[in-house]
């Protein structure tokens, strides 16, 4: 049986740039970062690809659960990155990177 590497989910930027942005727009709007959000978006900070793994952790997980505990960012950057990461999410699901 042949092995085939799973190439990663194109991103148009490394998660950990994306991470930088998720900190400073909430800097921006003088809020803190919302406390269940800051362990995930820290890991997404160690990011590169969403081939990527954080200890134990896949790139997949760490963006899955950022997103879930980023539900109450609000504003233009905030649309603009949750529909970014969402579209690596459902890239890197598509081929074949889960959990």
């Amino acid at each position: 049986m042949a092995t085939t590497k799973i190439a990663p989910a194109p991103l148009a930027r490394p998660l950990y740039q994306i991470a930088a942005e998720i900190k400073g727009d909430y800097r921006a709007q003088g809020k803190s970062l919302f406390y269940a959000a800051v362990p995930y978006v820290n890991a997404m900070g160690q990011l590169e690809t969403m081939a990527d793994r954080y200890y134990e952790d896949s790139a997949v997980s760490v963006v899955t659960y950022a997103l879930s505990n980023l539900s109450t960012w609000r504003g233009e950057t905030a649309t603009r990155v949750k529909a970014e990461l969402k579209a690596a999410l459902a890239d890197a699901k598509k081929k074949g990177l889960r959990f």
